[in-house]
């Protein structure tokens, strides 16, 4: 018998480099999926000597929603249906008949618009939710209370601008618009309603 032929080795040398390249080129090549969510923006930390010193808001500039586990919105006292949520909403901003209820109005001189508005502007809606409410009715009565907003600026848009939407205003337009209704949504820590869950 012949010697046995070794078989010859396979040169591995360079998987390691071309492994690390591939990783490189889908790393590079492949989109990440952005961040979504709501967009909202934190309040800024009280400074040093703000911090004994409660903010007090009126009862009136206040618009309450609170959702239970059983995901059960209330609205101040009563309780309210989803659709209800927007057109109260849009109430409360607006407050066309200086309502005691509802937020005071004050004059504000607004720049790009060259004259004085009344306008709500110390008005707040928290929102309240429980420990146990679905996400899915969370972002319903948040996708409510943007709906209000963005509706209330469309309308005035017309009226002032004779734009059908906020969106076709220019950046001067805009801004008179914001500070007309300011977005003000403050999110309160949940909580846990009744009983033991």
């Amino acid at each position: 018998m012949g010697k046995k032929r070794k078989m010859p080795g396979l040169n591995t040398s360079s998987t390691a480099d071309i492994s690390f390249m591939l990783l490189i080129f889908f790393l590079v090549t492949t989109s990440m999926d952005t961040d979504q969510g709501l967009a909202r923006t934190l309040p800024k930390p009280p400074e040093e000597d703000q911090k004994d010193n409660e903010i007090k808001v009126k009862e009136r500039n206040i618009l309450n929603i609170r959702i239970n586990k059983d995901n059960y919105v209330m609205i101040g006292d009563d309780y309210a249906s989803l659709a209800d949520v927007k057109e109260r909403a849009k109430e409360f901003i607006k407050n066309e008949d200086n309502k005691p209820n509802l937020p005071e109005l004050k004059p504000k001189k607004i720049r790009e618009l060259g004259r004085t508005v009344m306008v709500t502007e110390n008005h707040v809606i928290s929102v309240q939710t429980d420990r146990g409410t679905d996400y899915g009715v969370y972002f319903a009565v948040q996708d409510a209370l943007v709906s209000a907003y963005n509706e209330l600026r469309d309308e005035f848009a017309y009226a002032e601008f004779g734009l059908k939407k906020y969106e076709f205003c220019t950046d001067d337009q805009k801004k008179a618009i914001r500070e007309v209704y300011p977005q003000k949504i403050s999110e309160a820590e949940p909580k846990k309603y009744g009983g033991q869950q």
